[in-house]
């Protein structure tokens, strides 16, 4: 997958985030994910990183993304 699919996936979750992905080993399948929103605020860091995976699952599940590294933050960090 090309990060912009990526991408992509998580801006239909997240249309007000700003996200940045990043292929870290080059093969397509493994990626750095940061994404900052508001929909964060409020929630523990595990509950910020399963909305972020939900939005990505369906690439999770069929293979396209094998790994991901999240990161996740709220707009006033």
């Amino acid at each position: 997958m090309d990060p912009k699919e990526v991408t992509s996936l998580i801006r239909r979750s997240f249309p007000d985030a700003q996200v940045e992905v990043s292929d870290f080993t080059g093969t397509g399948d493994h990626f750095y994910i940061s994404v900052t929103s508001p929909v964060f605020c409020g929630k523990d860091l595990i509950d910020q990183h399963r909305l972020v995976q939900r939005s990505i699952q369906t690439a999770l599940d069929d293979g396209r993304i094998h790994a991901v590294q999240i990161k996740t933050e709220t707009p006033d960090h």
